[in-house]
């Protein structure tokens, strides 16, 4: 195991001898749950492995999720603040 540490936080970790199935288990577990290999390992590692539903980790495309959660303030606010990115240079 070689583990490269960068800074206080982040770590790099390689993982040698892992067989054909271990892998395709993992795999097979991250798709259903819409995460990573990555994420799911990182929750297995931390103790953290509880399985997410699947679905929950749901990429949007969108910002449908957004829609209609601004007062009038913010949404007036966000408008005076964009103006600028309305004008045509020339």
């Amino acid at each position: 195991m070689q583990i490269e540490f960068e800074g206080d936080i982040m770590a790099t970790m390689i993982i040698r001898g892992l067989d054909d199935q271990a892998l395709a288990r993992l795999k097979n577990q991250a798709e259903q749950e819409g995460s990573s290999l990555n994420s799911l390992v990182l929750r297995l590692l931390q103790g953290t492995g509880t399985s997410i539903q699947p679905g929950a980790l749901k990429k949007f495309d969108d910002l449908d999720a957004l829609a209609g959660t601004w007062s009038d303030e913010e949404a007036q606010a966000f408008e005076r603040n964009t103006a600028a990115f309305s004008e045509v240079d020339s």
